[in-house]
C-alpha cells in the first residue's frame, strides 16, 4: 500500500517576511531532495483542503477562528506576535495545512494508504485554543487528532511531538482528553518556556538539556516514549515531526542527526503494526536549515515507506 504526501501550492504563499526562518524554501527543499533520492515512485501525492470551519471548532473557539480570518491583510505583513505574522497568502496556507491532516486521516481510515506525510506550513504545533505564536496560526495536529476521534469514532489516539520546541498547543488542546497520549521531547529551557510543570496524566513530557545526542534521544525514546505507547495501544499515531533538533539547525541547540530519525520513525512503526495496522500520520512542524531539514524528511519517509 502507498505512502501519502500531502502539500499545496498554496502553502508556498505564506510569507512572514524576508530572513524569516518559516520560509517557503522549506518545502522546495523538501520535494526537491525527495525527487533526487527516487522517493517520488512510492509515493501517492495529494492536494491538501481547505479545513471546514466544523473541523476548526473541534479545536479552536469561533471567536479565534473569526479573529484569525479578521487578522488576513489584503497587502502587506501583519503582526500578530513579534515571531508570527500574516501576509495576504497566509489564511489559506493556514486552512491548507489543517485540511491536510483531516485528508490524511480519511485516507488511512479508509485504507487507501498505510502512512501519510504532510509537507505543509504554517505549522501548527505551538497554536494554543485561542492564541497563535511560534509561527503557527491553527493547531494542524490537533485537528487532525479530533477528526480521527470524532468523525471515526477512534478510541485512542496518540501524538509523538520530537520537534526542538514543546508542543505547548497542542498539550493545551489535548491535556485532559484521556482519548489521546502525547509523549514528546524539547529543549529546556528554551521558547517556549512550558511543558515542565505539572503536565496532565496523558502527557509524556521530556525536557532535555542543550547538547544532547542521537544516542540519548534513543534512549529516552526506549525507556520513557514506548513503554507509555505501547501500553495506551493507540488505534492511530500522529506525529508533530519536527526538524530542528537537528545538529546543522542554529534555532536550536541539540545534536540530532538523519539516522536518528529514521530509527525513531522505524520504533513507532513497529507500536503503529501492533495496535494501529500501521497507520501513522506525520506532519510537518520545525525544521530551517534547508539541507538538514530536506535529507531528515527524507530519512523519515524511507522510514515510513520501509524502504
Amino acid at each position: 500500500m502507498p505512502i501519502a504526501f500531502i502539500t499545496h501550492r498554496e502553502c508556498l504563499l505564506h510569507d512572514m517576511g524576508a530572513h524569516h526562518p518559516e520560509c517557503p524554501d522549506r518545502l522546495g527543499a523538501i520535494q526537491d531532495r525527495l525527487i533526487a533520492a527516487g522517493l517520488d515512485m512510492y509515493l501517492n501525492f495529494y492536494d491538501a483542503p481547505l479545513v471546514t470551519r466544523e473541523q476548526l471548532l473541534r479545536v479552536h473557539p469561533p471567536e479565534y477562528i473569526d479573529f484569525i480570518h479578521a487578522s488576513a491583510p489584503e497587502q502587506g505583513i501583519h503582526h500578530l506576535d513579534p515571531d508570527t505574522a500574516m501576509s495576504p497568502g497566509t489564511l489559506r496556507a493556514a486552512l491548507r495545512a489543517a485540511g491536510a491532516g483531516v485528508l490524511a486521516t480519511d485516507l488511512l481510515m479508509k485504507n487507501e494508504v498505510r502512512a501519510a506525510f504532510c509537507a505543509v506550513r504554517p505549522p501548527g504545533h505551538h497554536a494554543e485554543r485561542a492564541k497563535p505564536m511560534g509561527f503557527c496560526f491553527f493547531n494542524n495536529i490537533a485537528v487532525a487528532v479530533r477528526h480521527a476521534l470524532d468523525a471515526w469514532g477512534l478510541q485512542r489516539v496518540a501524538v509523538v511531538d520530537f520537534d526542538v520546541h514543546h508542543g505547548n498547543g497542542t498539550e493545551d488542546i489535548l491535556a485532559g482528553d484521556m482519548r489521546t497520549l502525547m509523549v514528546s521531547i524539547f529543549q529546556h529551557p528554551f521558547y517556549p518556556y512550558s511543558g515542565t510543570e505539572n503536565p496532565a496524566p496523558n502527557m509524556c513530557n521530556v525536557p532535555v538539556k542543550a547538547g544532547l545526542r542521537g544516542e540519548a534521544f534513543r534512549e529516552i525514546v526506549t525507556e520513557k516514549w514506548l513503554p507509555r505507547l505501547t501500553e495506551f495501544a493507540p488505534e492511530l499515531i500522529f506525529i508533530s515531526a519536527g526538524f530542528d533538533a537537528h545538529y546543522e539547525d542554529d534555532m536550536a541547540s541539540l545534536g540530532l542527526v538523519e539516522s536518528d530519525y529514521a530509527w525513531v520513525t522505524e520504533r513507532l512503526l513497529e507500536v503503529a503494526r501492533k495496535s494501529a495496522q500501521g497507520r501513522i500520520v506525520s506532519m510537518l512542524e520545525g525544521g530551517y536549515a534547508l539541507s538538514a531539514l530536506a535529507r531528515s524528511v527524507t530519512a523519515h519517509i524511507k522510514a515510513l515507506a520501509e524502504i
